[in-house]
């Protein structure tokens, strides 16, 4: 089976492997695209990831990820700033390292409450700030800010950004082409709103990136790892797909799982189960 041009291996699907390894089994596959993560990238040096993706022939699709801004005032938000700039330039590298149809978009994943706070309104306003603080920099560099939402239930540790339709309200104070948003299914399948809102980003110009997953309960004990090869679940990838793509979305999708089996199973078998999974419940939307 030829795996759909569209599909990218975003790297945390295979966790366990280090760059050289994931930029391996995903071109040996016959993918053509992978999403990288800034830990694999920075263990062996931005220089040298940038060479060993170009050797790769591999299409970037998006860099995980930048964000955990919602820190008050002081050295820990000023650090937390200083390290989205550093994302945001490698982001920049990777995607000019990239084969042709690269795109430079990195991923932010807001951040949680602060401790002891209950503020949630005040932690949305401190992303939207963060971006200010971040946008001019990212569009000197020709990046896009992708604000990912998460599922509330990250809403306290993660993400205070929980619907796609308050990612595109913050988007909203900034140009498109520097501030999006990622549409994981994983994290907007049950949104009553879903619809609504993938219209909404497709007539703003703002879905950076379309990623997949499925949703399948019970939960494991830590539900961060929850995540399942698309048609192990519940998710609709029909209709999700189907809305992304008349928005005229014509990008990379990328399938990203967190889940401790898949973790532990070999990287050339979690590729080739991705591919097969991508081609039966994606692709015919396409």
């Amino acid at each position: 089976m030829t795996p759909d041009p569209r599909l990218s291996i975003n790297q945390a699907t295979i966790k366990y492997a280090d760059l050289a390894t994931a930029l391996r089994v995903t071109a040996d596959a016959g993918v053509q695209s992978i999403g990288l993560w800034r830990e694999p990238v920075n263990e062996v040096g931005l220089d040298t990831a940038a060479t060993m993706l170009a050797d790769s022939g591999l299409r970037f699709s998006t860099h995980c990820r930048g964000g955990f801004f919602t820190l008050p005032a002081g050295p820990a938000r000023d650090a937390a700033l200083d390290d989205n700039r550093r994302a945001i330039d490698e982001t920049a590298a990777l995607a000019a390292a990239g084969a042709e149809g690269s795109t430079a978009v990195l991923v932010l994943v807001a951040g949680g409450l602060p401790e002891g706070s209950r503020d949630l309104n005040g932690a949305r306003e401190r992303v939207r700030d963060a971006l200010g603080v971040l946008a001019p920099y990212a569009q000197s560099a020709g990046v896009t800010l992708a604000i990912e939402p998460l599922h509330p239930m990250f809403g306290s540790d993660r993400c205070v950004v929980t619907t796609l339709g308050q990612a595109l309200d913050i988007a909203a104070d900034f140009d498109a082409a520097t501030v999006g948003a990622a549409v994981d299914t994983f994290h907007i399948w049950w949104d009553p709103q879903v619809h609504e809102q993938i219209a909404r980003a497709g007539r703003e110009g703002r879905i950076s990136t379309y990623q997949v997953c499925d949703w399948k309960t019970p939960f494991p004990a830590d539900v961060l790892l929850s995540r399942h090869y698309m048609g192990d679940g519940i998710i609709d990838f029909a209709s999700l797909t189907r809305a992304v793509v008349e928005t005229g979305y014509d990008r990379d999708i990328e399938v990203e799982i967190f889940n401790a089996d898949i973790w532990s199973d070999a990287p050339e078998k979690v590729v080739a189960r991705t591919a097969e999974a991508f081609s039966a419940t994606v692709s015919p939307y396409l």
